[in-house]
């Protein structure tokens, strides 16, 4: 892959897509079973919460390098209400939308690499995730 994949995610649907395109990818650059099930998870739940809290955004999608490891980094961003209080986010139980509030802290869990920028009320939420291929 050269450049960038930007995804669109407004709908479901467009989550499942987002899901087959890093699964593809990440099989591609040799990612194992296991690894590729854990990114995919995360992007599952980072995706679905673009739709339910950031009214829809997108998905960039780039190969990436580290010592020599091919990897993949993705950035999630959307121009939503933002996150408050980040720490708390990440607290596993917190929800604002009724749910088991485990999205954004197993998101985390999930990957190698997990930071988020939400600082300022209104101007949306910025997460980026990457994962490398193990030796």
């Amino acid at each position: 892959m050269t450049g960038a994949v930007v995804i669109e995610i407004r709908t479901s649907e467009q989550v499942s897509s987002a899901r087959r395109v890093v699964q593809a990818r990440a099989a591609a650059i040799g990612l194992s079973t296991l690894e590729t099930t854990k990114f995919v998870t995360a992007v599952s739940e980072l995706a679905r919460n673009l739709l339910v809290h950031g009214g829809g955004g997108s998905m960039t999608m780039r190969d990436i390098d580290r010592d020599g490891r091919p990897g993949l980094q993705l950035d999630f961003e959307d121009q939503g209400p933002g996150i408050a209080d980040v720490q708390q986010a990440l607290r596993d139980g917190f929800s604002t939308a009724n749910s088991l509030g485990l999205g954004l802290g197993g998101a985390q869990r999930l990957v190698q690499h997990f930071e988020i920028v939400s600082s300022l009320p209104g101007a949306g939420t910025h997460v980026r995730i990457a994962q490398w291929k193990r030796r």
